[in-house]
């Protein structure tokens, strides 16, 4: 809202959000004292992600977020991540030949991932990046707390994303651990269903300067003079 410097505190606070104005318990402001919540935030990007995805007939996941990545309204860091992930999975699987209704299946995501908190990758240690992964796969295979191997792939993949996550360590970025994550439901999607979605074999990011934490050359996707 005013552009000064994110902090985050040990513990919640009752907040205000600027914007529409309800009280919510945050570990998060502005400097200044600015809160915005995490629906105002992620708001317009949400559309940006669904009308994205709808439109689309790319099969490649990490070309589907990259565009995404240009809107004014997918920020640099922000809990619109947690949707676009596996929106831009579903999307491309179904571009790839498997069954699956598309839009019934964003819609569910879009639900699904809209009630994980950003900031959950530091306070509560699992990457919403990584979760949206084991959304993807629990939309996919129609897992539910009851079922035998759909609820075994969903928690695997959110596994295998998450451990991905943390081997390239901190702080945070969410454009990394979207990558990251993406990169490990492709190959555990081809391992299981033998449905290959395409993705670059060198990916490359343009998102270095927005990023006060950037990990430069130590991330692997890091453009060399950015």
């Amino acid at each position: 809202m005013c552009g000064k410097p994110i902090q985050y505190f040990e513990q919640a606070k009752k907040m205000e959000c600027v914007i529409c104005h309800q009280q919510f318990e945050s570990y998060a402001s502005c400097e200044d004292g600015h809160y915005v919540c995490d629906s105002c935030h992620a708001e317009k990007g949400i559309q940006v992600i669904m009308d994205g995805c709808k439109k689309t007939s790319s099969a490649d996941p990490i070309r589907i977020v990259q565009e995404l990545m240009e809107d004014l309204y997918i920020y640099m860091h922000g809990p619109e991540h947690h949707i676009m992930v596996g929106a831009a999975l579903l999307t491309a699987y179904h571009n790839c030949g498997g069954e699956l209704e598309l839009e019934a299946a964003l819609e569910e995501m879009k639900v699904r991932g809209s009630q994980y908190p950003g900031g959950s990758c530091g306070l509560w240690g699992c990457c919403g990046a990584a979760v949206s992964t084991g959304m993807f796969m629990s939309i996919l295979t129609k897992a539910t707390p009851l079922t035998g191997r759909s609820w075994r792939l969903a928690n695997r993949m959110t596994a295998r994303s998450l451990a991905a996550i943390a081997e390239l360590g901190g702080p945070r970025c969410c454009k990394r651990n979207t990558y990251t994550a993406i990169k490990e439901a492709v190959k555990l999607v081809k391992e299981e269903f033998g449905i290959e979605m395409k993705i670059p074999e060198t990916i490359r990011c343009n998102h270095s300067e927005e990023n006060q934490q950037c990990l430069k050359k130590h991330c692997p996707y890091f453009q060399l003079g950015t």
